[in-house]
């Protein structure tokens, strides 16, 4: 049986305005089937617009077939796009990672948790008004918080918030001009990949 495989998260994992296969956990599988490791298709938990908690009551809901031998998580977004507490922030992103590594077995080895884009940079920020700079601070601030959570429980982060302020990452966005494109994505599997590729392996 193929390695399961559980991504948590929101409108960056589900793919707004992508087409699934260009989803950045559906290129992960792809990827990660290339050298050779048999992994399922990834099940998604994920909808655009989700918070923190709107994540948490979607999983109350959902049907699971754990262990996964792979479980990712990428939220927090919308807790800071609609100024939601940093302190809420934390406690929430902690119970959803103690949650993501139940799902792994109750091993934290295999839960990846990928950082908060920043999403002040695109011409949706632009339109909207936004100061960039205040932008980046929070995300910054959110990111700074769900990492050190991670790193006191032993499973694994990627930060692709560098990749999605890097100027080219400005031209691959899809139509809204705030989501990743595919192109975009595939820079970010780039960076998972090898950390994925080792929580695999983990013992």
């Amino acid at each position: 049986m193929a390695n399961g495989f559980l991504a948590l998260g929101d409108s960056y994992t589900i793919g707004e305005g992508v087409a699934a296969a260009e989803r950045w956990p559906a290129q992960l599988a792809v990827r990660l089937r290339d050298e050779g490791i048999d992994i399922a298709d990834p099940q998604i938990v994920a909808t655009t617009g989700w918070t923190t908690d709107e994540l948490s009551a979607a999983m109350d809901a959902a049907t699971f077939v754990p262990p996964y031998a792979l479980v990712t998580l990428l939220i927090g977004v919308n807790n800071q796009y609609r100024g939601r507490p940093l302190d809420e922030y934390r406690a929430q992103s902690r119970a959803l990672l103690q949650r993501a590594i139940g799902f792994a077995g109750g091993d934290a080895k295999h839960v990846v948790v990928v950082s908060i884009p920043d999403w002040g940079v695109t011409p949706f920020a632009v339109s909207e008004g936004c100061d960039a700079a205040l932008v980046a601070h929070g995300v910054d601030a959110f990111n700074a918080a769900a990492r050190a959570e991670v790193e006191a429980t032993g499973a694994r982060w990627v930060d692709v918030t560098g990749i999605s302020r890097a100027p080219e990452s400005r031209n691959e966005l899809v139509a809204d001009g705030l989501h990743p494109s595919g192109v975009q994505y595939a820079r970010w599997v780039a960076a998972i990949l090898p950390v994925a590729r080792t929580a695999l392996k983990a013992g």
